[in-house]
């Protein structure tokens, strides 16, 4: 029998636990020679808050699931099925599904160390800001694009009664 890894639900927010749990019944069940490896896909994410401040954190892919790499027989998928926090396997009831060796290198690649971190921002399109800094300072406007790599956005301001589009930086505008 082959190695594969397969997919598996758990209670969202207990990955880490679960994981624990299922490498302590790996080893007190002698299933070492089954189940192979547990990982939960992370990868890095660049937060950036209102006035500029950026912020790092590690966050999972796929929150309620982690990867299980084993040889699927009854006793491997009792012990995997049986852990606490497991609601069970991704695919089928009756035989789970193993993922793909494309679909497992293409996680693997997005969590591969030095890869950029993903930004996300809490500036949204249609959101009214005010500018804080610049010549437009106490302007209001209206988002009509966001870009969180580049940490600016296009907002519409209105200028001698007509909506001109500026582009600012995170750090230039706060929300109304």
């Amino acid at each position: 029998m082959a190695k594969k890894w397969y997919v598996i639900h758990t209670y969202s927010g207990y990955e880490n636990k679960v994981k624990t749990n299922l490498l302590h019944r790996i080893e007190s069940m002698g299933m070492q020679n089954k189940i192979f490896d547990v990982f939960i896909p992370k990868e890095m994410v660049t937060d950036l808050k209102t006035g500029g401040r950026k912020v790092t954190t590690e966050k999972k892919v796929f929150p309620g699931y982690i990867l299980v790499q084993m040889e699927l027989d009854d006793d491997s998928w009792y012990v995997v099925r049986n852990t606490p926090g497991v609601t069970g396997f991704v695919g089928a009831q009756a035989k789970p599904v193993a993922l793909s060796r494309e679909e497992f290198n293409r996680i693997a690649r997005r969590m591969e160390a030095g890869a950029k971190p993903k930004t996300s921002t809490d500036f949204v399109e249609g959101m009214a800001v005010k500018v804080t800094s610049g010549p437009l300072a106490e302007f209001d406007g209206i988002i009509a694009e966001v870009n969180p790599d580049q940490g600016k956005i296009k907002v519409m301001v209105s200028i001698f009664g007509r909506e001109t589009p500026v582009e600012l930086g995170f750090d230039q505008v706060s929300k109304l």
